[in-house]
């Protein structure tokens, strides 16, 4: 692409597109980046440059750019049926074909989906699910969700309500009513001076004191990300997640795993709820169900919960116009049988994932690095003024958006969250690829160091 021709776009962009996330005004003076093209973990943007993309696009690239199989399948679909809706007892072979390949993959009690077009729509769903359900119980005053504070569970007015971010909370009004939240098991950042285990316990009996703060009679659900993404990947000590799984089991909780970024092998396991053995009620999922190649999402739902469902003799009233769409679901069958058939889940769990740890440990040692950590093909690199005396910096955000720019820079897409660097790098990545990544991220740490220290 020529200069002429980026800048003409990059003037168009100004004027027409607002981004999601995004200072609109300082966008504009900055210009948009403008990516043509993209294969395997690479990306090329409008001047030529290769990156390797770090970020598997936001969190969803699982198999990576350009696989075939995934265009083939969109191709054929959208030749014998582009679309047809789930609405009016209608449904289509491809949403047929999926509901029952999820099945097939997820935890045996989980057998049964509501399909939607994303995680935000996926939490929505979530959220009126579990209080339907209750309802058909005979028990319409469990209303109440209960979230973590740092979350993310999408954008929608009840995915911004459910995630915990003050920022989001500012606009608009949020949350809505009928959600409450606790605190997060960010060890390393709010409980740096106790035991890991003793603070994962502590922080998971909030949901208890919570729970009889409101009354059990009022308390519908408990929702939490098994790893924390947007939040700065925190990844809560080994006494967290069976606690939670024993408070929501003594008071009748249903317990939501949102599998929206962990899903479809992210952690090395098919879904988060496997790795930290816990069993969910309601599991919303979207990202990695397609790689990101279609947007489609969805809620795994619980054989009890389903059968209250059917057996309520009341209309859910509830639905997407792009619920079970035909040529998402055929795409999205089409990733989950590349991740199946040619074992990259279980490639991520036996070799990559460790490599990808042993590489990133050896940073913690950089002057400016706190913390590293690592689980499955999920990273985080905590940035600070003072390891030594556990400081951080003052302005967190300015260090990590800087080093995020830097890193692009340097040739590889990291995100910051505030001052912590995060990573999820596509699942198909190699040891190869390993090794230039840690390379680039290096060189990025190294220079960040050199504006900030």
């Amino acid at each position: 692409m020529t200069t002429t021709t980026k800048t003409k776009l990059q003037t168009i962009d100004a004027q027409h597109h607002i981004h999601p996330f995004t200072d609109s005004g300082d966008l504009v003076k900055k210009g948009t980046r403008v990516i043509e093209r993209a294969e395997g973990v690479y990306l090329y943007d409008s001047e030529g440059n290769k990156i390797l993309d770090g970020m598997a696009g936001l969190w969803c690239v699982n198999i990576g750019y350009g696989r075939q199989e995934l265009i083939d399948a969109a191709t054929e679909q959208m030749q014998q049926l582009p679309y047809y809706n789930s609405f009016f007892q209608c449904t289509t072979p491809p949403t047929i074909e999926l509901a029952e390949l999820l099945s097939e993959l997820a935890p045996d009690h989980l057998n049964h989906v509501f399909f939607t077009g994303s995680g935000s729509e996926s939490n929505d769903t979530m959220l009126r699910l579990a209080r339907h359900y209750w309802a058909c119980k005979g028990k319409p005053n469990k209303q109440v969700i209960i979230a973590r504070k740092n979350a993310y569970h999408g954008s929608t007015v009840a995915g911004a309500s459910l995630s915990g971010m003050t920022v989001m909370h500012k606009q608009g009004a949020l949350p809505i009513a009928g959600i409450e939240h606790i605190n997060q098991p960010y060890w390393f950042g709010e409980g740096f001076d106790e035991d890991p285990n003793e603070f994962g316990l502590r922080v998971a009996r909030e949901l208890e004191e919570k729970i009889l703060e409101l009354g059990e009679d009022n308390v519908a659900a408990f929702i939490a990300e098994p790893v924390q993404g947007a939040g700065g990947v925190v990844i809560p000590p080994e006494s967290y997640w069976p606690e939670i799984q024993r408070i929501c089991d003594q008071y009748e909780i249903l317990l939501v795993s949102d599998e929206v970024i962990c899903g479809f092998g992210r952690t090395g396991k098919w879904f988060g709820c496997d790795y930290f053995g816990t069993k969910p009620d309601l599991m919303p999922i979207a990202k990695g169900i397609s790689s990101g190649y279609l947007p489609i999402g969805g809620v795994l739902i619980s054989d009890e919960v389903a059968e209250t469902l059917k057996n309520s003799g009341d209309e859910f009233y509830h639905g997407f116009t792009y619920s079970g769409h035909p040529t998402a679901a055929a795409v999205a069958t089409a990733n989950i049988k590349v991740l199946r058939d040619e074992g990259i889940v279980e490639r991520v769990d036996q070799e990559i994932a460790p490599y990808f740890s042993e590489k990133l440990q050896q940073l913690a040692s950089h002057p400016i690095v706190g913390e590293v950590r690592t689980l499955g093909l999920l990273a985080a690199i905590e940035l600070m003024q003072d390891k030594e005396q556990h400081l951080f910096f003052e302005d967190k955000g300015a260090v990590g958006t800087r080093c995020r720019d830097i890193s692009v820079t340097n040739g590889l897409v990291m995100r910051g969250v505030g001052s912590t660097m995060v990573m999820s790098p596509p699942l198909v990545i190699t040891k190869e690829e390993i090794d230039l990544l840690y390379e680039r991220v290096l060189k990025t740490l190294d220079d960040t160091a050199a504006e900030f220290l």
